[in-house]
């Protein structure tokens, strides 16, 4: 597969993704009924790898789809040998698949439509912003229930994306109806306050990240204090630090939240210690897999 081409699986056939056709009855185009991962590549090493099939899983069965996940995950590992890519993406996407539009599910049950693409990671967005800190803004939590699920229905984080952007910031974290922060539009939300770290709670409203997991994993090896509690937007102002994790952002440092900064606006001593210990972790992973 040339450079200027993503190659995707389609159902098990492989082919360039912008030969893939895709029904206007499939349900994730009518519903947005279909579950995604994304699995960060580092030198052909699929990163955190296990974590994400076990959730995708998890997921499957919360929406009550069949899906053979050990061939799933003979093809990805198939098609990412024969992409070439070393440094990059890789997406999962399972629809219910192809059926007349009736908002049930449909009997007897379609077959999934299976999806997997590799693609090429020519730039890092967040690359600036890791090094000197993020902006980002807050928006109210306007999403569904089930924000635990990693479905496709992402309309309400697209609307807080773009919001963030226009505002000229990184990312927009989302504040539920209480006023507490529950997370970024695509990251995990962190504070830190005394020398503890503060996230909230895995419930129904906060997506069980990859990476966040791995943070608190590493907090634990690098001996920080790690608290599950919810973070008011009113107690901002106490916080000595925040960042926000993700498959694709890493650990993101922030230092400005609707135009006031974080402790003294610049990248706390915390956040510093997770992201050394990140990248430890990461060069011991890939040398281990690559012996």
């Amino acid at each position: 597969m040339s450079e200027d081409k993503t190659l995707a699986n389609w159902n098990g056939v492989e082919m360039p993704l912008e030969e893939v056709r895709v029904s206007v009855l499939d349900r994730a185009f009518l519903f947005g009924d279909a579950v995604y991962e994304v699995i960060r590549l580092h030198a052909g090493v699929p990163f955190l790898f296990g974590d994400h099939m076990q959730r995708l899983e998890r997921n499957l069965a919360k929406m009550q789809l069949t899906v053979d996940v050990a061939r799933l995950t003979s093809r990805l590992h198939q098609t990412l040998s024969h992409s070439g890519v070393k440094d990059g993406n890789i997406y999962i996407q399972v629809t219910r698949g192809e059926a007349p539009r009736t908002h049930r599910f449909p009997v007897p049950a379609p077959v999934p439509n299976e999806l997997i693409y590799v693609k090429r990671l020519t730039s890092d967005r967040f690359a600036d912003a890791r090094r000197d800190g993020a902006k980002v803004i807050t928006v109210p939590d306007l999403r569904w229930k089930r924000c635990d699920i990693k479905s496709v229905n992402l309309l309400a984080n697209c609307l807080a994306a773009q919001q963030a952007a226009e505002a000229g910031c990184d990312e927009a974290i989302l504040v539920s109806e209480d006023g507490t922060l529950t997370e970024g539009t695509q990251t995990s939300l962190f504070g830190v306050q005394d020398g503890a770290i503060l996230t909230a709670p895995l419930e129904s409203n906060v997506l069980p990240g990859i990476t966040r997991g791995l943070v608190v994993k590493l907090a634990g090896i690098a001996a920080i204090p790690m608290v599950e509690r919810g973070i008011p937007l009113s107690a901002l102002s106490d916080l000595d630090e925040l960042f926000l994790t993700g498959t694709t952002a890493d650990i993101l440092p922030v230092t400005l939240v609707d135009g006031r900064p974080i402790g003294n606006g610049q990248v706390g001593p915390v956040t510093r210690r997770l992201v050394e210990t990140f990248h430890e972790y990461l060069q011991s992973t890939l040398s281990e897999l690559s012996n």
